[in-house]
């Protein structure tokens, strides 16, 4: 189901959706998304996302080019806290194709754990099945539908 489609002059774009046979918020950035665009496309999902809660976030960077975000500092002091506050515990990362540019890859190559689980991926399939592995560990519910569960703290 479209959430939210935000779209730039230059034809790059945010589509928000929510996958209801998933159970997760999509976030798919095509185009040359410049930093200005990242941060309204991250404050769009702030905006959009809490009807939905939902714990999980698929960020698919793959249609993006160039580079385009350079703040991971931005997103830790003042997105992450409004985010969390929402619900999202799992944040699965797809990298654009010319990985060289996607910042968060390279600040954190590794996973991270803590109140939120960021995962880094080259592929949407294997973020996907992280997602659903999520969703197993915690016994969340797959059902159609916007989920009314609270998400697990």
């Amino acid at each position: 189901m479209l959430i939210n489609f935000l779209e730039d002059t230059d034809g790059s774009r945010c589509t928000l959706t929510f996958e209801e046979a998933d159970q997760w918020i999509r976030a798919t950035w095509t185009g040359h998304v410049d930093a200005i665009e990242a941060m309204r496309g991250a404050d769009n999902y702030l905006m959009k996302a809490g009807p939905f809660h939902c714990p999980f976030l698929l960020n698919d960077n793959v249609g993006l080019h160039g580079s385009w975000f350079d703040s991971v500092e931005w997103l830790k002091r003042a997105w992450l806290p409004y985010a969390l506050q929402l619900g999202l515990r799992y944040v699965a990362h797809v990298v654009q194709a010319d990985r060289g540019h996607d910042i968060l890859s390279l600040t954190f190559p590794e996973p991270v754990v803590g109140e939120i689980e960021l995962q880094i991926f080259h592929h949407v399939q294997e973020a996907e099945e992280w997602l659903r592995s999520c969703q197993q560990s915690i016994g969340w519910p797959v059902r159609l539908g916007v989920n009314s569960k609270t998400p697990p703290r």
